[in-house]
């Protein structure tokens, strides 16, 4: 497979420099020209290191490094997600902060793969980058617990920091009781639900937009359009207690 991979690289090169010296009658021709020359170097980057990683993996038995693997030819910035006892994923990781009014408040698109806990205490300074003070009471999934993300938390004065799976900790190490723990939990429960509706109603299940940059504008735009949907209910509601 990867001798006619190799001859389909070969036959691109070949064909680079003489649409680099294409000459037209016409810009439009020229413009179309220099527009294909761009597109097959990128795909003979993208072939050559399909060819690289499955030599090294199948002939070699090398373990290639997930940054350094091509899952997708048309989408080459996708990332392989992998958590436990989940099947796994491709695209990108994306972080989102909530609160009480259910609109949403901050968004984290990573790289790669970065474990959960590590962006726990990024999410919390970006809150009060934003917004100027740390949250009072802090609710999170269970994959960002640890107790150096408690320490840490409790160091920013947060006062109650509750992780849906506690991983060790001590339900009174978190918060000041256990009502409070289950009220923070059930809260933490009503994002997911805010996150579904994302994902249902807003597309955020699957993104149509392509490259890198359209990700992340596919990402912020389905978030704009729930949080307008928030406010309008939230206004609607003012008008008929008003009423």
């Amino acid at each position: 497979m990867t001798f006619y991979a190799g001859k389909v690289v070969g036959y691109a090169k070949e064909a680079i420099p003489a649409l680099q010296g294409y000459k037209a009658n016409h810009l439009d021709d020229m413009l179309t020209a220099l527009n294909l020359q761009a597109q097959l170097k990128r795909a003979v980057g993208l072939l050559e290191k399909v060819i690289s990683q499955t030599e090294r993996r199948v002939f070699h038995g090398e373990k290639v490094p997930v940054s350094e693997k091509v899952v997708s030819f048309f989408e080459d910035h996708t990332d392989i997600i992998v958590k436990s006892r989940r099947e796994v994923q491709y695209g990108h990781k994306v972080f989102l902060s909530s609160g009480a009014s259910n609109l949403i408040l901050d968004c984290l698109i990573e790289r790669g793969n970065p474990a959960d806990s590590e962006q726990y205490i990024p999410m919390l300074k970006r809150h009060q980058g934003i917004f100027g003070y740390m949250p009072r009471q802090a609710s999170a999934d269970g994959g960002f617990a640890s107790k150096k993300n408690l320490a840490d938390a409790k160091e920013f004065k947060i006062k109650d920091v509750a992780f849906a799976k506690r991983r060790s900790l001590e339900v009174l190490d978190m918060v000041k009781s256990a009502w409070v723990y289950k009220r923070l939990k059930n809260f933490r429960a009503g994002i997911e639900a805010n996150i579904s509706t994302l994902k249902r109603a807003f597309g955020l299940d699957r993104c149509t937009w392509k490259g890198w940059g359209g990700f992340k504008s596919y990402v912020w735009s389905s978030i704009f359009a729930y949080n307008l949907q928030v406010i309008a209910r939230i206004k609607l509601e003012s008008v008929k207690a008003a009423a």
